[in-house]
């Protein structure tokens, strides 16, 4: 199975229906991606998969042949983006878990739609946090909506 990752071409033998989590994870050892509920509702696995958050738990290699798969550690490769620096700004995460999720899919959703309100971005994120920082993860959307290019 061959796809690129975070830029790079690679190459995986296994089995097709593996979910691309714990490839990425266990065979490539790009651990930024965590495995929260295994079911896809908490996001903590997102992952962006030609542009487009994925919950990598539940979603097979097979999908992903040819495409271009980005991880947290792929997304600030060259400079740090825009929503780590307001993760960072706001002093979002608590335990941390989930912030890698948080952050794929606020990005994802960011670059299909470059300027949301506040609201239309909220709407589109459904990651779980279990230390509930909602209300910092809110400021940082709030932040990432009035800056004047994410």
């Amino acid at each position: 199975m061959k796809f690129i990752l975070n830029g790079n071409a690679v190459n995986f033998q296994g089995e097709t229906d593996t979910p691309l989590l714990w490839v990425i994870r266990e065979h490539f050892r790009l651990t930024g991606s965590k495995f929260g509920c295994g079911i896809g509702a908490c996001g903590a696995c997102t992952v962006q998969v030609d542009g487009k958050a994925v919950r990598s738990c539940c979603y097979p290699l097979r999908l992903v042949e040819g495409c271009h798969v980005v991880t947290i550690e792929g997304l600030g490769a060259e400079r740090r983006h825009p929503v780590q620096q307001a993760w960072i700004d706001e002093d979002v995460p608590q335990c941390g878990y989930c912030q890698s999720g948080m952050i794929m899919a606020v990005s994802a959703a960011l670059a299909q739609k470059p300027r949301p309100t506040e609201q239309q971005l909220i709407r589109q994120i459904s990651n779980l946090c279990r230390c509930a920082t909602y209300h910092r993860i809110r400021a940082a959307v709030k932040r990432l909506t009035q800056e004047p290019e994410v």
